[in-house]
Parts: structure tokens; sequence; C-alpha cells
């Protein structure tokens, strides 16, 4: 049985870690600010998680000229891979990448 990996589920939200309002495009998975995010789906879009804790932003990586966000729940741990979008704060990117850098 092939498993759908994506499903694009638009909403928006409000960032439980800086509270800001994020208008979701069915690709936001994060909030643009501050790069927090919520452990929410199984597979992207599919909202089966039930865990629902915050995901810390913890590792930026450079791959083909496009950014890719380690983010770890801070409730159970698991860990997420994901591009991140051309509005994400370039200042909270390099924060990330900076912190990496002395470590």
């Amino acid at each position: 049985k092939l498993v759908k990996k994506f499903s694009r589920y638009i909403e928006d939200f409000t960032c439980d870690h800086c509270k800001r309002f994020v208008k979701g495009n069915g690709y936001t998975n994060h909030c643009p600010y501050c790069l927090y995010s919520k452990h929410v789906d199984q597979n992207p879009g599919d909202r089966l998680a039930t865990c629902h804790g915050l995901m810390k932003p913890i590792e930026v990586e450079v791959k083909r000229d496009q950014f890719i966000l380690t983010h770890r729940c801070l409730k159970c741990q698991t860990i997420k891979r994901n591009k991140a979008a051309p509005n994400d704060c370039f200042s909270a990117i390099l924060q990330i990448m900076n912190k990496q850098a002395r470590h």
C-alpha cells in the first residue's frame, strides 16, 4: 500500500513560542519569525501526531543553496527536518548557525 508522504493543509496559527500570528499557505510548518514549530504531523500535513509539543529549531544545514532547519520536540525529543521558507527571518537562521559554530 502506498503511503502519502505529504498533505497540503492550509491553516493560520499563533506561534506557541513567540505568540505572533502566522498566515499559513499549505506548506507552512514553522513560525517565520522565531522558527519554532509544533509537533502535529507524523508525515508533513497529516496532523496525526498526538504529542503537540513545541519543536525548537536546533540546527541549520545549507544544502544546494537551501537552508534546512532541524527541530527537536521539547516534549518527546523527536527530530524533524524541514526546508526554510523564503519569508523566514534570516537573522533567526543566522542566530542558530552562530550557536552551531560556537559548539
